[in-house]
This record gives structure tokens, C-alpha cells and sequence, in this order.
């Protein structure tokens, strides 16, 4: 027996699968969401434990409408209070979507719900469908309009989370169905045949929706600083550098381990290579940060690459990271990444390296480097990746407060007030989580976070913040006919795990290289499609029904390749 003919898929159906647009508006079809466990038991033995790794997928959602009065919420999931805007109740305290502004919600400000987790999502049994906002009727489907007109609209962006290992997932869709209704005289005089038009009328866009905030977001220009942790715990075996003793290849090189320095090469250079292909409106530049040895009198931190609109000059200074590194760490006194003194091997005695970690410092001079050479009109980002918790080294110099230094990057005082991302490796993420946040905002964000278990995700990391700095990628924009046939197309369409990789997702085989799984630690992935009946649509749709099954399909990677079922689910 294959390992896909293993596989327990939960078919698209009516009653289990998510419902979709129809009826001159939009009509009813089943509701529901599928989820594949590829190992799904327990094996408990005396005085030891096997129990299998499980696959498992939430999906959660928040639908608006516009049908004249501007968007609405319909309905989401979870929403604690029934009112059709995400929410949720979490020991006592209330989370609320607010994905636009809300007149009639002063605590709206545009924000998702990034506490929304494996862990806080509610089984899809709790799902409250929420009511027709023109008709006031209940709606037992998640998309069940039943007077749309032309000149309507609306959206739902859904929240991915897949938990525990990393899986492929595919979107899909069936049970498409239509009619043409109602002969009515109007629509007689121009559709003879009374014919199914609506699916071809409405037009629909499916995108990722990177900041899953039920809109399309283009790319507004920004300059971006990453400020990497040069300390000798990302390359040195010794200190836990070293992440599995598989060979890795990195710009040509093929190096006999995998360092987690050797990973952030990756990730930073394929963010930097994804930016360039989209012609994003971007400058980036470089900072680092180490410790300090007994003969230094300041941290060794500083500027590997000013800001450029030039992402050849970041690529290149990008590449070789083991070399830099070692020169920063296991080099003399005032060592920079350029002076060669540094021995890059992961195994070598590593006991005179410099100590500590100047998170603080190296904020500061990211900072500094954004002050000086940022763009008045651009929007300013601080990506800051480490492995540890600030600590002094051996030398003479106290350390900053790296929450202080993050304050002081996202207030507006002093400039420039600036995003700030973090990205914990299998370290103490407290001190990191609570310097993330939004320029103008408080610390500890959940949204700016990313807490890396294990190093060998840190590329996948970069490439989900570098689609979030791009224009969002359009999958597929057409009529909402086409973009259902293929969905309903084979195994469907399949998703991208990283966005930043050149990906096609209706050209490239499903098992192609540039197609990655999802990581399977709950991380949120938002997919979006929008709808919109023209106003110029004529008669012709009067009383046109349409209905259809959405749904998501996923599968573990490991054992699998991407290619997907033999027959879709």
C-alpha cells in the first residue's frame, strides 16, 4: 500500500466542506471544513510511549459584504459574540478582528488576530454562520446571499494554520452548480435561453493575503534593515551552532553540516533575490551584532551593508556569512566581518571566541544606519534575528537594554519610527517577543513575532516577510467560473509555504521544486478571495443561482513530494 493510499481524506461534500457564492447574488452550498490526519494514534506501551505525529488543519475566517453601505461583517469564525466580526475569548480577555476601521468600534485599528493559534481556535462545530445582512435570514452555509445586485461585493479571507508537522496544502472546490432561475421578463428580452450567467458575470480575485486583513494590499516603498546575531551559537558546535550533520549548499559552496548561520544566508539572500524580482520600491541594508572579548573596550556590532537601492550589493554582502562571522567572533581585538582573521569551521576549538550577545547595540546601529540614509516617504522595518537572551561579554562594556532599543526604534522620537520584526531561533524568546511591534506601537506583538523551534525554518521565515514587503501575490484573478474550475480542477490549486520562492501555482507541477510545505507549527497563512457583480451587468443574471463547495486539502510532506493525491479529495 502507498503512503497516499493511506491517506483518511475527508471528500468535498455539502455537509462537510465550506460553502460558496450564488444566487443573483450568491446561493447556498454545503458548509464545513476538511482537514487530513496523516497519523492520527497513539501507541502506549509499559513504562514507554510511541505516540504518532498527527497532521492537522484549522482553518478560521472572517467574511465581509457590500452591497451599497460599504463592507460589513457577515460572519467568522470564532466569533465569541455572534456579531460577524472575528473574536475571540481568551482567559477572560476579548480579541477582536477589526480588519478596516470600524466607525462604531473605537479600538478598531486594522488589525488581525494574531493570537489565533493551534491552541486558541475553536473546533469548527462552535461556527456561527451569521445572518444575511440584506434579508436578515440565518445563513447555514458560509456564503448565502439571496438579492445580491449589481454593484455588489464582498470577501473572505481565510487563516491557515497547520499543526504539528509540516504538509502540502491544496485549495479546492466541487459540487459546482447553476441555474438560470427565474425567467423573468426583463432578463427574457436579452437571454433567450434563460441561461446560467452569474458565474461568468462576477468577477473574483484569489490572493494571499500576507497581513490577512481582508484586503489586497499593494507594495508602498520601504527600507528595511536586518540585523542578524553574529555570536558564536549560530556557527560553532560548541556552543550549539551546528543544526544537523546533513550538507548543505549555500551559493555554490556545499559545506558537510547545516550551521544556523548557514540557514540565515539562505533566507536573507532569497528574501533579498525575492524583493528584486518583483521590482519592489525597497532599500536594504545590513547590521550585526556579537558579544565582546576580554581586550575590547566596546560590543562588536556595526554595518555589514549600508542601505541600497542596489540588491546586487546586498546579495554579495550576504554571501559567505560563515567567513564573516568567524572573523567577528574568533578574530582580535576591534575584529570586523571583513578582516579574515576568523576560523569558519563549526568544529574548531571555540573557547577564546568574544562572548555575549549586544542585541541593543545592534538595534542601535540599524537604527542609526535607517536615520541617516532612509527615505523621507518610505516606510522604515527592523528585522531582527537572534538565538539568545543580552548578555555582556568579557570585556569592559555594559550592554544596552534591547526592549529599551526597541522602544526607541518604534517611537516616533527619536526618528524614524519604525517597524520592528523579530525572529527567536530556539532560544529565550521573551526578551525578543517583547521587543517586537508596529511603528508608533507597543512591544510585544504577536504579529511582528516569529518563534523558530527549529533553525532549519529560518528561510521559510524570511520568505513569508519578504511576500509581506512585496505587493501580494495574485494566484489567480479571472471569473469567478474560471477560478472555480480550477479549484475543482484535478487535486486543485496548490498552495505555497513560501511565497518568496517563484512558485506558479496554476503552471507548475504540484511536486516542483519552488513549491514548499507549510510549516507545521500552527504559523498563520492567509488565502483571500474577493467577488464583485459589476454594475454594468445587464438582465441577463436576474435570478441566477450558483453554488459550490470550497475546501482545503492537506497532506505531511515528509514520505510525500507535493504531487498530491491520485484523486483529489
Amino acid at each position: 500500500m502507498t503512503d497516499k493510499e493511506t491517506i483518511d481524506t475527508v471528500g468535498l461534500s455539502r455537509r462537510t466542506l465550506l460553502a460558496g457564492l450564488g444566487a443573483v447574488g450568491v446561493a447556498s452550498a454545503g458548509a464545513g471544513l476538511g482537514t487530513t490526519a496523516y497519523f492520527n494514534d497513539t501507541e502506549t506501551f509499559e513504562d514507554n510511549t510511541l505516540t504518532a505525529g498527527q497532521l492537522d488543519l484549522l482553518v478560521d475566517w472572517q467574511q465581509t459584504y457590500d452591497f451599497g453601505e460599504g463592507h460589513r461583517f457577515v460572519s467568522a469564525h470564532p466569533d465569541h459574540d455572534g456579531d460577524g466580526e472575528q473574536s475571540v475569548e481568551i482567559d477572560g480577555e476579548v480579541f477582536t478582528y477589526s480588519d478596516f476601521p470600524d466607525v462604531d468600534d473605537e479600538d478598531s485599528n486594522g488589525a488581525n488576530i494574531p493570537v489565533l493559534d493551534c491552541e486558541t481556535i475553536p473546533p469548527l462545530s462552535a461556527a456561527d454562520f451569521g445572518t444575511d445582512p440584506v434579508t436578515g435570514e440565518e445563513m447555514e452555509t458560509l456564503v448565502q446571499f439571496s438579492d445580491v445586485k449589481p454593484g455588489d461585493s464582498g470577501e473572505i479571507t481565510f487563516s491557515l494554520h497547520l499543526c504539528d508537522n509540516p504538509g502540502y496544502i491544496w485549495m479546492q472546490a466541487g459540487n459546482v452548480t447553476e441555474d438560470g432561475g427565474a425567467f423573468t421578463e426583463p432578463e427574457s428580452l436579452v437571454d433567450a435561453d434563460n441561461a446560467a450567467d452569474l458565474a461568468d458575470a462576477i468577477e473574483t480575485t484569489l490572493w494571499y493575503d500576507e497581513d490577512c486583513d481582508n484586503v489586497y494590499d499593494g507594495a508602498d516603498p520601504v527600507d528595511i534593515m536586518l540585523t542578524l546575531d553574529f555570536s558564536g551559537s549560530m556557527l560553532y558546535d560548541q556552543y550549539g551552532g551546528l543544526v544537523t550533520a546533513d550538507p548543505i549548499q549555500v551559493n555554490g559552496t556545499t559545506y558537510p553540516e547545516t550551521t544556523k548561520i548557514d540557514l540565515v544566508e539562505l533566507g536573507t539572500r532569497q528574501f533579498v533575490d525575492y524583493l528584486q524580482s518583483q521590482n519592489a520600491d525597497v532599500q536594504v541594508g545590513v547590521a550585526y551584532f556579537d558579544g565582546e572579548g576580554s581586550d575590547d573596550t566596546e560590543p562588536r556590532t556595526g554595518i555589514v551593508q549600508p542601505l541600497t537601492s542596489d540588491l546586487s550589493a546586498v546579495d554579495s554582502a550576504l554571501s559567505g556569512l560563515r567567513q564573516k562571522l568567524a572573523n567577528v567572533v574568533s578574530g582580535g581585538a576591534g575584529s570586523t566581518p571583513f578582516d579574515g582573521d576568523g576560523d569558519p569551521d563549526p568544529f574548531s576549538n571555540a573557547n577564546g571566541i568574544a562572548t555575549g550577545t549586544y542585541i541593543g547595540e545592534g538595534v542601535d546601529d540599524a537604527q542609526d544606519e535607517l536615520a541617516a540614509n532612509g527615505r523621507p516617504a518610505a516606510d522604515k522595518r527592523n528585522i531582527v534575528l537572534s538565538d539568545g537572551e543580552s548578555f555582556n561579554g568579557t570585556g569592559s562594556t555594559q550592554f544596552s537594554s534591547p526592549t529599551g532599543a526597541a522602544d526607541d526604534a518604534r517611537a516616533a522620537s527619536p526618528t524614524p519610527a519604525t517597524d520592528v520584526y523579530a525572529i527567536n531561533v530556539d532560544g529565550s524568546a521573551g526578551t525578543l517577543q517583547a521587543m517586537a511591534g508596529p511603528a508608533g506601537g507597543a512591544g510585544g506583538d504577536p504579529a511582528f513575532f516569529n518563534d523558530v523551534d527549529d533553525p532549519l525554518n529560518i528561510p521559510t521565515v524570511f520568505g513569508n516577510l519578504a511576500a509581506q514587503t512585496a505587493q501580494e501575490k495574485v494566484i489567480m484573478a479571472d471569473t469567478l467560473g474560471n477560478v472555480l474550475d480550477a479549484l475543482a480542477d484535478g487535486t486543485g490549486v496548490p498552495l505555497d509555504g513560501n511565497r518568496a520562492t517563484p512558485h506558479d501555482e496554476l503552471g507548475d507541477a504540484p511536486d516542483d521544486a519552488t513549491r514548499d510545505p507549510f510549516r507545521g507549527d500552527g504559523v498563520m497563512h492567509c488565502v483571500a478571495l474577493s467577488w464583485e457583480l459589476p454594475f454594468d451587468v445587464g438582465n441577463e443574471v436576474q435570478g441566477d443561482t450558483l453554488g459550490f463547495d470550497l475546501g482545503f486539502y492537506t497532506e505531511q510532506a515528509r514520505h510525500n513530494d507535493g504531487s498530491g493525491p491520485e484523486q483529489a479529495a
